[in-house]
């Protein structure tokens, strides 16, 4: 029977939608991209492996003709949407409406190749029956603007990729890769960090005072700083630079207090008499925060949820493909009429009407070409279900809870109070004119603070935050309860963490918001950056390859031509700028600029131990840091002064900032690999050494020479209160000792053991573990105590935050539950039948339905007709980009493009 056939780009995405269609309509996936530039050397067509530009699949000497193939593991499918096409009397492409999904839609297009019946292109940004009834009625033709937009990004990384990845497989190590968007992340880290090498501390004091404003005050105690001497300001943080010394004011009225001078300036004030110099009083006034867009939602879901951008794009596509929110990859803050209708409803319903604004409130975005045709980031639908309404749960209920929170509170009226500064003055036993001050905050009427509250960085106060102080006047006595002098410590540069991050490549217009999330995750899957606890390190590796990239392509990997590009990409989305012009500009260069090309076949010599080399303490010291094959390592003089006569390992987890000097010379003293005999095993004889490893220092016992390949010997690592420095022959025992069985289960019978794991101690029994709150417990711990734990509910503890399970929907082929499990050999997806192990890039908690079901596609096409499989992947033919010369402008329109076309 004839049908129209609607093409989606995910299976759960279809289910919805085919459900508010109907009969008539046949709703499939395309699982994402069906078409792509190849990905290896076999995947590379026959006809142009042996061209010049054959490896990269782009024609650079023909206007930058892309060659596209279609994976192995699409093929089946690709022939499964030609089958469904031929019944079919209309076409709606309905993928998302960005540039990529237009993209998408015209790859779909050029393959499927649909004849004699209509092509529709079919937009919305919200899956309700509302949205998608009304999206079939009113398609659209392709936008081919976005398209070459797309595609040429998509060349652009292509290029930067294949041409600079293979400088640093030669000069720093190989497998290595270099991204034109992921390099210049990189390099924000790595800045950071360099900024907290050459960070010195400052220390500094001022006074802090607990003042009392008498009885007749209800609010009798505040506290105050001291904020000037003698008419000189106190130095705070802020006016020492990162070399630690004090900055110069504008004025050169900063007085640097030291201990000596801040100890003596209280004890001078401990019988002296205050009296209010001034009472500053001023409104205060908040209004609400827009509604999300991607990166804002990214940076909160951090802040708030501890969700990283990955799984916080991954559980809002969930919540967008099941009806639960608007599209989430937008840059605006703008909302629909029927959006502010229910909002404000809402509002009225939950809060009063006095928390209601006479007028809808409107956002203008901030952010530089922004795609208003979407909305701001909302729940879906004409009136908005509260988070209990939904049914959801876990992190989708926390996500959509935080959504729809942040867009109701955007249409409530703005929280109102007063802010007040009070300055006390007094003079000190020794003559010196000291002034307090005290500042304070009281909101009047909460107003949308009632409803949501942004989350802060850095321990700043947040915008709810309020400080009662009494009601003074100017001239009112006041006494001091308690002055004491306080000293404090400059701190460096905070690292990055993913919600400041993708604030400053935003602010840099680096990127696009919904590549983000894609971003970080790769320079993590790279190894480029690591996380401790939230804050992003720089590996030393990064260290080598920015080096690099500095020296040899600092446009390339410049902030401000990064963001330049993306202007340019803009231009081509708007019509106003020619791809081919611009990549060739980027490519072969011009009369201004050196093309990447030129960069590359000119590098020259490059000493490639010198890119790997880092001092450690200065020049002078003789300490250098080296990026080896292995991982980081230490050379310094030997004992004898011989040079590079010492070597030890750097452990991986030791951020950059934290070698110094003298760390390296602990490292010196016990590098990794050397010995420390304790003695011998009282009860095995064995001699037990300890040692300095990769990860940690540990005791482990010397097996015979004698001893089975099959006999391991047992190790355990030091406590965090031992030192391999102090670690004796008992603590050694002790530590071998475990696991340590406490006893058994009288209910079930299991036996309970004490052991020491990656994340702390912790008790097993079966398969169940729980937490125990310090490593000497291991050691303690009674069979009762051990009960009266496992009596306890089960706390959700670090290992749930990212369990190493999960489920992700049905196959849209074999139509089983696909599950992620853990094997011997690592994790992997599963459907009951078949199995397909994760690729490097793919991470668990990132990892959607549409992944793995491309996984889970190419290993059946590696099944029963793998040797079919093979002969059709070689006798495949080359698949060149149609022409889109149907859609293209006139010659004279682009003549007049390329004149006005914006130069990177």
């Amino acid at each position: 029977m004839a049908h129209k056939l609607v093409i989606v780009e995910s299976p759960a995405k279809a289910r919805t939608i085919g459900g508010y269609l109907g009969s008539g309509y046949v709703v499939e996936s395309s699982i994402g991209h069906i078409r792509d530039l190849p990905q290896s050397a076999a995947d590379t067509p026959a006809k142009i492996k042996d061209k010049p530009w054959g490896r990269l699949a782009v024609d650079v000497d023909n206007g930058f003709e892309p060659y596209y193939v279609v994976p192995r593991d699409k093929k089946a499918h690709i022939s499964k949407l030609k089958s469904l096409l031929k019944d079919a009397d209309e076409l709606y492409l309905a993928t998302d409406e960005d540039r990529e999904g237009e993209a998408i839609a015209w790859h779909l297009l050029d393959e499927l190749k649909p004849k004699n019946i209509p092509v529709k292109r079919m937009v919305f940004h919200e899956i309700t029956k509302p949205a998608i009834q009304a999206a079939a009625e009113n398609p659209r033709e392709l936008a081919m603007d976005l398209v070459e937009a797309q595609e040429t990004r998509r060349i652009l990384d292509r290029l930067y990729g294949y041409e600079v990845s293979p400088v640093l497989w030669k000069k720093v190590m190989s497998g290595l890769s270099a991204g034109r968007v992921q390099s210049v992340a990189t390099r924000l880290v790595v800045d950071r960090e360099r900024e907290r090498m050459k960070f010195r501390v400052a220390s500094y004091w001022d006074l802090e005072g607990t003042f009392d404003a008498g009885s007749k005050h209800d609010q009798r105690m505040f506290p105050a700083k001291l904020h000037s001497v003698d008419g000189a300001r106190v130095a705070r943080g802020s006016d020492f630079g990162p070399d630690g010394l004090l900055k110069a004011s504008a004025d050169g009225k900063v007085v640097h207090l030291d201990r000596q001078r801040a100890e003596g300036l209280a004890a001078a004030l401990q019988e002296s008499t205050y009296d209010v110099r001034s009472v500053e009083s001023k409104p205060y006034r908040r209004s609400p925060y827009a509604p999300f867009r991607t990166t804002t939602l990214q940076q909160e879901a951090s802040r708030k949820l501890g969700m990283s951008a990955s799984v916080t794009m991954s559980v809002a596509q969930r919540l967008y493909e099941n009806g639960f929110i608007t599209y989430m990859r937008t840059d605006s803050t703008t909302l629909s009429d029927a959006a502010v209708g229910a909002a404000r409803a809402q509002v009225r319903e939950l809060y009063g009407a006095e928390y209601l604004p006479d007028a809808p409130r409107t956002y203008a975005s901030k952010v530089k070409n922004a795609q208003e045709a979407h909305e701001a980031i909302r729940p879906a639908g004409e009136t908005f279900r509260t988070p209990a309404q939904t049914g959801l749960t876990g992190e989708q209920f926390r996500l959509y809870e935080l959504i729809w929170m942040r867009t109701v509170a955007s249409q409530m009226k703005d929280a109102v109070g007063q802010s007040v500064t009070i300055r006390l003055g007094g003079t000190a036993g020794t003559g010196e004119d000291v002034v307090f001050s005290a500042s304070g905050r009281v909101i009047t009427f909460h107003g949308f603070l009632k409803a949501y509250v942004e989350g802060t960085d850095e321990g700043a106060a947040k915008d709810d935050a309020e400080t009662r102080l009494p009601a003074l006047a100017e001239g009112d006595p006041v006494t001091a309860a308690k002055v004491a002098a306080s000293g404090h410590e400059t701190k460096p540069p905070s690292r990055y963490t993913e919600a400041t991050l993708i604030k400053e490549l935003e602010d840099r217009e680096i990127g696009r918001p919904s590549t983000y999330a894609s971003i970080i995750g790769t320079i993590l899957n790279r190894g480029y950056v690591y996380k401790k606890g939230t804050a992003l390190v720089p590996a030393w590796l990064a260290f080598s390859v920015v080096r690099l990239l500095e020296e040899h392509f600092s446009r390339q990997i410049s902030y401000e031509f990064t963001a330049v590009l993306e202007d340019v990409l803009d231009e081509i989305a708007a019509g106003r700028a020619d791809r081919v012009t611009e990549l060739a500009e980027f490519y072969w260069g011009s009369d201004k600029v050196v093309g990447l090309k030129r960069l590359v076949d000119e590098l020259g010599e490059i000493d490639a131990r010198e890119l790997a080399t880092f001092p450690v303490g200065g020049e002078d010291s003789g300490v250098v840091l080296r990026v080896g094959r292995y991982g980081p390592y230490l050379e310094g003089p030997g004992d004898d002064g011989t040079p590079a006569g010492k070597r030890a390992n750097v452990p991986d987890d030791l951020p950059p900032d934290e070698l110094t000097l003298e760390k390296a010379t602990e490292l010196f003293a016990n590098p990794a690999g050397e010995e420390i005999h304790l003695g011998k095993h009282p009860e095995t004889g064995l001699e037990i050494v300890a040692k300095n490893g990769r990860f940690g220092p540990y005791v482990t016992e010397l097996l015979p020479e004698d001893a089975p390949k099959s006999a391991k010997p047992r190790t355990g690592s030091l406590f965090k209160s031992m030192s391999l420095d102090t670690v004796s022959l008992d603590d050694a025992v002790k530590l071998l000792s475990l696991p340590r069985v406490v006893g058994a289960d009288p209910e079930t019978g299991d036996e309970i053991t004490a052991q020491n794991g990656r994340y702390g101690p912790y008790l097993k029994k079966g398969t169940d573990s729980r937490s125990l709150t310090s490593e000497e417990q291991l050691f303690t711990v009674t069979l009762d105590e051990a009960l009266r734990i496992y009596a306890q509910p089960k706390q959700r503890g670090r290992a749930a935050a990212a369990p190493p399970l999960k489920e992700l929907g049905n196959d849209p082929v074999s139509g089983q539950p696909i599950v992620v499990k853990s094997g011997r050999f690592g994790e992997y997806v599963t459907d009951g039948e078949y199995n397909a192990t994760l690729r490097k890039d793919d991470a668990v908690e990132t990892l959607t339905l549409e992944r793995a079901a491309e996984l889970l596609a190419e290993r059946r096409e590696r099944g029963p007709a793998k040797k079919a499989a093979k002969k059709g992947a070689k006798k495949a033919p080359a698949k060149k980009a149609a022409k889109k010369s149907t859609t293209k402008k006139t010659a004279a329109k682009k003549t007049t493009k390329k004149a006005a076309a914006k130069k990177a």
